[in-house]
């Protein structure tokens, strides 16, 4: 298993154009891939369930990967969120 906290640092949150570019970002890679914040955890490769999460900006989410590819996609996942999903 592999893990990163990332801060959502974009104005807008997650709606459905950062959860779009998540899941298709996600469906690249073979491993299990989760998202999680406060109490709740997702399946990171579904559209509903990240925008169901109700990330503003500023919230904390922590990407969590298992399987062969996991490294790899938790820091393909984090770099959306550090360039603010090419919004701004």
């Amino acid at each position: 298993m592999y893990q990163k906290i990332v801060k959502v640092i974009n104005r807008a949150g997650i709606h459905a154009r950062p959860a779009a570019l998540l899941v298709q970002t996600a469906k690249d890679f073979e491993c299990e891939i989760s998202f999680e914040r406060e109490d709740d955890r997702i399946n990171g490769k579904s559209i509903m369930g990240i925008i169901t999460l109700g990330a503003a900006f500023g919230a904390e989410i922590t990407i969590i990967a298992e399987g062969k590819d996991e490294k790899e996609a938790v820091e393909a996942l984090a770099k959306l969120f550090e360039n603010k999903f090419e919004e701004e």
